[in-house]
């Protein structure tokens, strides 16, 4: 059988079948193992995810968490509470700020409440700005709002505000336990999975022809047949008609490939000379103004966690979108802006940087997936739903409880993996 994509659910799925005793060829468009988990060693010293970056919640119940374990994965971990808030002149947030703005983030959470109540769906930007009486706000408050919404929601879900579905932006489920940084990075889980396996990349899929008796998928290598595929591309891959079907899919896949949200959350990596910024830290918060709303609001320190002296600085949604048209050097120059009025003029420049533009990516068109206004959960499940007992389909847009993460990805890989097995 053929799996087409070597991310975590391809990968995943392509194990359990080969330990199944089934015969497996994965094949992967890119250059590398692991899709969307991409440890870059452009620094040997230091290998970053430029990707994926934390086992969210590495309780017990978390399949990454024992597969990092059976991997030999090396673990270290970031906690929200090592944190340290900026205004958006420099000064560290007074003690009246911070709590103005935790009053502000309990009114936002009360607005969005009674819009998951409410009988029909709207955005979220306008059920929080509606909720909380944003028009009759003062400048401050609307600052510090836009703030918590680019940062609190954007940030989490990649989709834009006023793209979100406010009923089901948020229908997914957590595991417990604390946020695990990968020390050699998540590469190691993906080369863990490919252990034994037949794997051909640069391999890059671009029509799939289905029909009970097999399937035959294009490469720019030649074709492959099969019994079944089981195919694990990206939702950004499938809107964008990267790969054609015939015939085509049926009319509940294809709504729910046009209906569900493709997000943004891209990351740049800062490497200086040594740290300007208290090394105590992991979470570094600025509240910009509403000249740049959605810019430079959240950083990591990787300097505890590692010993480096490296920052990373996230951007979502509208803003994440934009500047990936950008030079690299333009993208530094703009984050350092917001990092100079924290710490001041003289902090010196980065040694080097990286810099992620995952929309622009033609083998992901996209971070992860969001409930977009206008879809619904269900369609998770058409979008995981098989065709023909031939076509069988993961990813973390098709798992409905635990979509955007990595963890969901592994799920769905395992759970199309036993599809396959028992048709």
């Amino acid at each position: 059988m053929i799996v087409i994509g070597a991310g975590m659910a391809g990968l995943t799925a392509a194990r359990q079948l080969a330990d199944a005793g089934r015969s497996v060829i994965v094949l992967e468009a890119r250059n590398r193992l692991g899709g969307r988990l991409y440890t870059s060693m452009q620094w040997p010293d230091a290998p970053v995810d430029v990707g994926a970056t934390w086992i969210h919640g590495d309780g017990p119940g978390n399949p990454i968490s024992d597969l990092a374990k059976r991997a030999g994965a090396r673990l270290t971990s970031t906690s929200f509470n090592r944190d340290q808030a900026y205004d958006s002149n420099g000064q560290r947030l007074s003690e009246a700020a911070a709590t103005r703005l935790a009053e502000l983030r309990s009114a936002m959470r009360r607005a969005i409440t009674s819009a998951q109540n409410a009988d029909s769906d709207i955005a979220l930007r306008e059920a929080v700005y509606r909720g909380m009486g944003y028009a009759g706000m003062s400048a401050e408050d609307r600052k510090r709002v836009d703030y918590l919404l680019n940062t609190s929601i954007e940030h989490e879900y990649s989709g834009d505000a006023s793209s979100l579905s406010a009923l089901w932006y948020d229908s997914d489920g957590r595991f417990s336990g604390n946020e695990s940084l990968f020390l050699d990075g998540y590469r190691v889980l993906a080369e863990h999975q490919a252990r034994g396996l037949d794997v051909r990349l640069e391999h890059i899929v671009s029509a799939i022809r289905y029909e009970a008796k097999g399937v035959t998928v294009s490469t720019n290598r030649g074709d492959f047949s099969a019994e079944v595929a089981l195919i694990t591309l990206p939702l950004g891959v499938l809107q964008a008609g990267a790969v054609t079907f015939d015939p085509p899919l049926p009319a509940r896949k294809t709504e729910a490939i046009a209906k569900l949200g493709m997000g943004v959350l891209n990351k740049c990596f800062l490497r200086f000379p040594q740290p300007f910024w208290d090394t105590q830290l992991d979470w570094i918060n600025y509240v910009p103004d509403a000249s740049r709303n959605g810019r430079w609001a959240e950083w990591v320190s990787l300097a505890r966690p590692t010993g480096k002296p490296i920052l990373l600085g996230f951007n979502a949604a509208k803003f994440g979108t934009e500047i990936e048209s950008w030079s690299d050097r333009d993208i530094v120059a703009d984050a350092m802006a917001t990092l100079r009025t924290m710490f001041g003029a003289r902090i010196p420049d980065p040694l080097d940087w990286q810099i992620s533009r995952w929309a622009s990516d033609p083998f992901a068109r996209g971070a992860y997936s969001f409930n977009k206004l206008g879809s619904l959960p269900s369609m998770r499940t058409d979008l995981a739903s098989p065709v023909s007992r031939t076509l069988f389909f993961a990813g973390e847009a098709t798992e409905s409880r635990y979509f955007q993460s990595v963890h969901g990805a592994y799920l769905s890989g395992q759970r199309a993996a036993a599809e396959v097995l028992a048709r």
